[in-house]
């Protein structure tokens, strides 16, 4: 028994007991692989992270010029309190506006200092303002369970010649206002067999057709986040056909696409893949009709997409990409591992936004830079959606904040 002891020590002394280091460590990595108390972000979520595609960030951050005088500092906040989550803004064919979609269901239109703003239209015929109108709070995560009853309307777009209001509603699909306001009437809720589960933007074609993004076939716009963080490529680009009611799928397979914009000789159709950091083309008209393209690379996450009326194009662009983007971009594996460390999704968004800022891009038809306007230091506007050009000033939504801001154009 004695010669056994010092044999039994050596054990010892040769196992993991003696190095608890390494013992703690491999079981924390084992935890945090593994999550089984359900402790990441996403716990609870079916999470099939995607490799996806992404312009080397040296390559887009090395040749974006910057705003150095941050220019959007001179811009301010309008209706503060007013108006909750203006995401896309709209002026009428008579030039009266703005119009925007809130997140408490409506879509409001400004009436001038005395009268303020009216209700021009809701989604839904059993909107209550009990239930929908919460105020300030409609833009926090105390709106989610809400929105698919009371409707959240994004894009907007006035009908050239009938006067009428369509409506990209995230739950309710395309959505139509006659003149005068009032409930919107559901145009489209399917497509290609499916349902239409994250209208976002919309634009419309002179022959009448109404061309959409449906995010996601996967999730709705309450859990958007997913979609970045997974990377899934299974939005859509949608036609609605005015004379037949019948939907079209133009385009699937597609990364987050979100803001809608058709080119003023109507041979081009611009729409931002928010994931991907980049503006598409497809063709519409002409020798090139059906091909898809990068229009544009950006330096951080577009939203929507208006044209100027002139030829070129703003861009809405919560900015910026970073390095390790491209490194979870192209491996799925080290994304999942990443989200199962302990932190709630709250914290995680919360830690990206202080880090980002607002950039407001034009870019000219062939999708080079035109002009950049900045706020580097995060001072007056964050986590923008939508810039309108009208009466030389911009006019800026954000889905986020409950403000709508502006900013004199062109700039001295």
């Amino acid at each position: 028994m004695e010669e056994k002891k010092p044999e039994q020590r050596r054990r010892g002394r040769d196992g993991v007991v003696q190095c608890p280091h390494l013992f703690f460590t491999a079981l924390a990595l084992a935890l945090v692989v593994a999550d089984p108390f359900r402790l990441g972000p996403l716990a609870g979520v079916d999470y099939r992270p995607v490799r996806h595609e992404l312009a080397p960030y040296g390559e887009v951050m090395g040749s974006w010029p910057r705003d150095e005088g941050s220019r959007l500092r001179r811009g301010r906040l309008e209706f503060v309190g007013e108006v909750f989550g203006p995401e896309s803004i709209e002026f009428d064919g008579e030039g009266r506006g703005p119009y925007a979609g809130l997140a408490d269901g409506r879509v409001v239109r400004w009436m001038g200092e005395e009268a303020r703003w009216e209700t021009f239209a809701v989604m839904s015929p059993d909107w209550s303002e009990e239930v929908c109108a919460n105020g300030v709070n409609s833009t926090t995560r105390k709106q989610h369970d809400k929105e698919q009853f009371c409707g959240r309307p994004l894009g907007l777009r006035f009908h050239r010649e009938s006067g009428e209001l369509y409506v990209a509603d995230a739950y309710h699909g395309l959505m139509v206002v006659r003149r005068g306001g009032g409930v919107a009437t559901s145009l489209a809720r399917e497509a290609g067999g499916s349902p239409i589960r994250f209208a976002n933007d919309l634009d419309i074609h002179n022959n009448g057709s109404v061309f959409f993004t449906d995010t996601s076939m996967r999730y709705s716009r309450k859990d958007h986040l997913n979609i970045l963080l997974e990377g899934e490529g299974t939005g859509r680009l949608l036609r609605y056909d005015p004379d037949t009611g019948a939907v079209h799928v133009v385009l699937k397979g597609l990364v987050f696409p979100n803001g809608v914009q058709i080119s003023e000789d109507q041979q081009f159709l611009l729409f931002s893949e928010t994931t991907n950091c980049r503006i598409m083309r497809y063709w519409l008209d002409g020798p090139r009709t059906g091909a898809l393209e990068v229009f544009a690379h950006l330096p951080g996450f577009p939203d929507n997409v208006r044209s100027n009326g002139k030829g070129q194009f703003w861009v809405a662009i919560d900015c910026c990409r970073t390095p390790a983007q491209e490194l979870f971009a192209t491996r799925p594996w080290l994304r999942a591992a990443f989200l199962r460390i302990p932190m709630t999704l709250t914290m995680l968004t919360r830690r990206a936004a202080t880090r980002m800022h607002t950039v407001l891009a034009l870019l000219d038809g062939e999708g080079d830079v035109v002009e950049v306007l900045e706020d580097r230091g995060r001072e007056v506007m964050k986590l923008v959606s939508e810039v309108r050009e009208v009466g030389r000033k911009l006019w800026i939504g954000t889905v986020a904040h409950n403000h709508i801001a502006t900013v004199p154009y062109p700039l001295d």
